[in-house]
């Protein structure tokens, strides 16, 4: 059972992050052509509004996976992907773009609270590491399709079509993903209360990792919406070139996602997640100050490879130290936390893009990204992370 758990979060993972980078893949496109979009504030606005309606969908969600059967829930997200996919194409204006992008978030909002929690509560602890490391590197595998396809497709044909393909594409993973959850029941979990003060007494509990929160959301955020823009607009780069060194970004980051579960183990999960964020915050810093293409791409690659080995880290630590009858409002902290500060990062970098430059968006996160990795390389952050690895 756990193991077709792991199988089916796998595919709906790679589904769901795909659809969350196809649609902003497109917006160079649009905003080079003055089509739909015509600022790198509306971008930021789309971004920022998306991400604050997935915050508070994922509430909804949480309440509802205690009386609705997660595949159920998985159902109607992967039908609501798919017909957000192929809508798309039909906006006329940049509000019909922005409902129809707004949507996208909406039902690509159920898989982090409650698939990641379900394959932390199936799994034994001696296996944790290892199924994080999957799930997140199936994620990872999904965002990798569609940044090497969504660039070429749009360059041969138009921007329309890697809409149209992927929205017939998620019907198969949706499919395989629902069918292999068949037969297992999610309803005989214990429920918690789901009140304000249960919320907050969870919130309590990941206290001290709320700046990784912080700095996952945030790396995430400023890759997908503007590293498109910096390569194509900034470094001249072909916008199906640009697909290619986003999917190796993603590509690097899903083998290091897979081999976090060794590394944790031989290292420990401490270091680890020290060094991903240290790295990561140097990467951030040589892509927003690079003179030149290469090293532009040589950083956005290392950036890759150590921002997505956080993401089991922190999965892990939170499904080693929060009590199973609490880790769906958990993991639905982790990803709101995530979410919030991606759409303030994303808000503001619109605005700064505008002002200074495509640059300013990595800048900024190399600075927040340094904060972070002091935080957790001074006792008190030290302290959160050391009494999480030893849980």
């Amino acid at each position: 059972m756990k193991n077709r758990i792991l199988v089916s979060a796998s595919l709906f993972h790679a589904l769901n992050d795909a659809t969350t980078v196809v649609v902003p893949m497109i917006f160079p496109l649009l905003y080079g052509r003055s089509t739909l979009i015509t600022s790198y504030a509306q971008i930021g606005l789309m971004s920022n509004l998306g991400l604050l309606a997935t915050l508070l969908v994922q509430f909804v969600v949480v309440k509802a996976s205690f009386h609705v059967e997660y595949k159920t829930l998985m159902l109607w997200s992967f039908v609501g992907i798919c017909i957000s996919l192929a809508c798309v194409p039909l906006a006329s204006s940049f509000l019909s773009l922005l409902a129809f992008f707004l949507f996208m978030r909406v039902v690509t909002s159920f898989y982090h609270p409650i698939m990641i929690a379900w394959v932390s509560k199936s799994q034994p602890a001696s296996g944790l590491d290892h199924a994080m490391g999957i799930q997140s590197g199936s994620g990872n595998i999904g965002v990798l399709m569609a940044f090497l396809s969504v660039g070429y497709l749009a360059q041969k044909w138009d921007w329309k079509m890697p809409l149209i393909t992927w929205a017939l594409f998620g019907l198969v993973l949706g499919a395989l993903g629902t069918l292999t959850l068949r037969g297992i029941s999610s309803k005989s979990e214990p429920r918690p209360s789901l009140h304000v003060h249960s919320w907050m007494k969870v919130l309590a509990r990941l206290r001290g990792l709320i700046p990784g929160f912080i700095f996952g959301g945030m790396g995430w955020s400023v890759t997908i919406y503007y590293a498109p823009s910096l390569l194509n607009h900034q470094f001249s780069v072909p916008i199906g070139r640009t697909g290619l060194y986003l999917s190796l970004w993603i590509g690097l980051g899903t083998v290091s996602g897979y081999g976090y579960g060794f590394l944790s183990r031989r290292f420990g999960r401490r270091p680890v997640f020290l060094a991903s964020i240290g790295v990561a915050a140097l990467s951030l810093a040589a892509i927003g100050l690079a003179p030149g293409r290469a090293m532009a791409v040589a950083g956005l690659l290392v950036f890759g490879v150590f921002l997505l080995m956080t993401y089991p880290s922190l999965h892990t630590f939170v499904g080693s130290s929060v009590p199973t009858v609490d880790q769906t409002q958990a993991f639905s902290w982790v990803s709101n936390i995530q979410i919030l500060a991606g759409a303030l990062l994303t808000l503001l970098a619109g605005v700064l893009s505008d002002r200074f430059g495509i640059r300013a968006p990595f800048v900024l996160s190399s600075l927040l990204a340094a904060a972070c990795f002091v935080y957790y390389a001074l006792p008190v952050g030290s302290r959160a992370l050391q009494a999480r690895s030893q849980s």
